[in-house]
Order: C-alpha cells, then structure tokens, then sequence
C-alpha cells in the first residue's frame, strides 16, 4: 500500500532536490521506494491475469529509475520527484502496450496505450485504424471508457493529416495522433486509501478492448 509518508517524502524532495540532502535521507528514500515496488509486485499478477501478453515481468524492470537525465534539459534538479512504473512485456523498456502508474502530490495518474512509438510502428497503428476506422471509433466512444478516460491523450496531436494518408478521409482526426493512449487522475486522497489498488484494476480493465486493437495493429509488422 502507497501511505502518506511517500507523498510527504517527494514534497521534501522537491523542495531539497540536491545530491547532498538524497543521500543525508537515503533511507528514507528506500523505505517509500520499498513500499512502492511492493505495491507494484501486487498489482503485476492481477495485471497478467487480465492480459496474460504481458507476461510476468520484474519489478525492478518496470520501475524507473528516480535519478534524471539532465544532459539536454535546461532544469539541472538531479532526482525526479515521483514514482513510476510501467507494466508490459519486458517492463519500462518495451515498445508494445503497457500500464503506468505515476505516483506524485497532486499529479496521481494511471495511464496506458502505446506512448511516441516509432515511425514504424505509429504507421502500423494509423494503417490499422485507417482500415477499421468504425471499430475503433466504437471502443473509444463505449460510454464506460468515455467515463473513465474522456478521450484519448492528445498532448502530441498534429495539427495536420500524416502524410501516406488522404486528408480527406471521413476519420482522418483518428490518425493525427502521435502516442495512443489514455489516462485517469487520482487524487492523493485516492492513491493512499485501501481501495487504491481495485481502483487502478478497474482503470486498467477498462482499457483491455483498446489495447486489444492496438496489439492486433502492432501484429501486423
């Protein structure tokens, strides 16, 4: 279970993001880094039942890492200040359909689909709704999903159709898409209550018809 004590730890680490204090609290960092593996070593079997394709990969596979890589970023902070995991076939690294659990103060998510894939691979995944345009537009628009999601995550939408497309073609929104996936806030209320792991269960079953179709389109390659 996610208590308290990791949100009240990464509000410290924000204010304190320094290689000096991480390692004067380091274990502190390990007792909530801890909890969070643990809590994500539940959910990977419940996960795996509902799509054995993901297997059963490590925990530490899926968890990332908290140190940041500052080579091109303006924002120099060593450490990130939440917790993440994505859970797919062969953890954080995969390029195929996975679920991520972020954990952070006022920035909860649970989030799937497939994120920036390659120009490959995106090109199978438009091919694929290009050609059942219908079908997919149906699982996106089931009113369960659109109350659990909304719509789709358009952070990295086209202004403009993808070449190798008409433009004119009826659903050509469908495909201006750059990652395929979807989201769910929690609050931080929500993430430390008892019922957080049933909740992301839930989140995560949702999203089984949409992952469906995107592994079939990936399939294709």
């Amino acid at each position: 279970m996610i208590t308290a004590a990791t949100f009240d730890y990464l509000n410290l680490l924000s204010r304190n993001n320094n290689r000096e204090w991480f390692q004067q609290n380091k274990p502190l960092y390990e007792k909530v880094r801890g909890d969070y593996e643990a809590f994500v070593a539940d959910l990977i079997p419940e996960i795996s039942m509902i799509d054995p394709s993901i297997g059963m990969p490590g925990v530490k596979d899926c968890v990332f890492r908290i140190y940041r890589d500052v080579r091109f970023s303006h924002d120099k902070s060593p450490y990130k200040t939440q917790f993440g995991a994505f859970i797919g076939k062969g953890g954080r690294k995969t390029t195929g359909v996975g679920y991520y659990i972020h954990v952070e103060p006022g920035k909860s998510f649970a989030a799937g689909g497939v994120y920036q894939p390659q120009p490959d691979v995106l090109k199978l995944l438009r091919s694929e709704i290009y050609f059942n345009s219908k079908e997919f537009r149906t699982i996106i628009s089931e009113p369960s999903f659109v109350k659990m999601f909304e719509k789709l995550d358009d952070f990295d939408k086209m202004k403009l159709a993808p070449k190798d497309f008409p433009a004119d073609f009826p659903d050509i929104d469908l495909l201006k898409y750059k990652s395929y996936i979807v989201s769910r806030e929690f609050t931080d209320e929500e993430v430390t209550d008892n019922g957080f792991r049933q909740k992301l269960m839930t989140t995560f079953g949702a999203m089984l018809p949409f992952h469906e179709f995107l592994k079939r389109a990936m399939s294709n390659g």
